[in-house]
């Protein structure tokens, strides 16, 4: 499987095997599957959990970045107001330049929701509250 569980989360790494129970073969495939019983380290991602990310892409409509296996979106209203989209350099960056936000950039954010499919988990993280945002 893709390593991925709505109610688990991502699967990071399996610690122990408990017990191979016997194969199916799977008609028409030429596979076999076999039910296996594991202890993991999983990562799920909660709605308030703060986490620090890499900045992947920075565009006008917010920022994409990477918690280890989970992209996450920031939207430009999840940003705060003092910190305007540069086109020219591809940023973020505050009123006096002081602060820029953009790509490889580390930063620190909030989870405000996520969203799991059948191969990938997305969330949505926000950088307005006290002590998010860029990692110096």
């Amino acid at each position: 499987s893709s390593g991925i569980n709505a109610e688990y989360g991502i699967v990071v790494a399996v610690t122990t095997i408990d017990h191979i129970g016997n194969g199916v073969i799977d008609q028409g495939q030429g596979s076999v599957n076999f039910p296996v019983k594991y202890k993991a380290i999983v990562f799920r991602p909660f709605k308030g959990e703060v986490v620090d990310a890499i900045v992947r892409e920075v565009n006008k409509v917010g920022i994409f970045c990477e918690v280890g296996p989970l992209t996450c979106f920031i939207s430009r209203h999840s940003i705060p107001a003092d910190m305007v989209f540069n086109p020219d350099m591809e940023c973020y960056q505050n009123q006096d330049e002081g602060i820029v936000v953009q790509k490889e950039d580390e930063i620190r954010l909030k989870i405000i929701g996520t969203r799991v499919d059948a191969n990938d988990i997305f969330a949505v993280g926000s950088l307005m509250d006290d002590f998010l945002g860029l990692i110096s």
